[in-house]
């Protein structure tokens, strides 16, 4: 039904029509996205010259890093948007595309900005590595503000509680053995 009719059927008394609801597809999960990542690995294995392998061990290393991470960059987040989409499209396109060309022709002709394919996709593969890196630290260095502030919390919190412990409290304390003989969960006497 067209706008013109909408207008003549309200006009008669009549609602119109409910829009269909619009569904997203649900976004991928830890384990498709790793699976992407997998994939990419597989698809170059012995086709791609040591250089293009190197950079997409560390973009898929870090994509592995970071997917049990992605739930402390928010659902919303642009990084986590861009370390799902680098594993599950950036990656796979860039070498999707220089995979599908003859080998000799990747790697030795000029094709853009006076450089070869090859060395486009390195290029490619350089900003994602870098930009996957950026996105690593920020979350790290958000873990340790909070490992810090929770320490800043405790000292506060005890302080001046009757359970503090001296500053040299436990230097005399036997330790366990340690080693192949010392068994693990059971302690010696001194």
């Amino acid at each position: 039904m067209g706008w013109f009719s909408d207008v003549i059927g309200r006009l008669g008394g009549r609602s119109p029509a409910p829009e269909p609801a619009l569904e997203l597809p649900a976004p991928p999960t830890s384990a498709e996205i790793l699976a992407s990542v997998e994939r990419v690995e597989q698809q170059i294995e012995g086709r791609v010259p040591p250089a293009v392998t190197a950079r997409v061990h560390r973009i898929t290393g870090t994509v592995e890093e970071m997917v049990p991470r992605l739930d402390r960059l928010g659902g919303g987040s642009q990084q986590a948007h861009t370390v799902v989409a680098t594993a599950t499209s950036y990656l796979p396109e860039a070498v999707g595309a220089y995979l599908r060309l003859p080998r000799d022709f990747a790697d030795r002709r000029v094709v853009a900005q006076g450089k070869t394919s090859l060395m486009l996709l390195c290029d490619q593969l350089d900003l994602l590595g870098v930009t996957l890196d950026k996105i690593s630290d920020a979350v790290s260095r958000a873990d340790a503000a909070a490992l810090v502030a929770h320490g800043a919390f405790l000292a506060e919190k005890f302080r001046d509680s009757s359970i503090a412990l001296d500053p040299g409290a436990g230097q005399g304390t036997p330790q366990p053995p340690s080693g192949p003989a010392s068994e693990p969960g059971r302690l010696e006497a001194p």
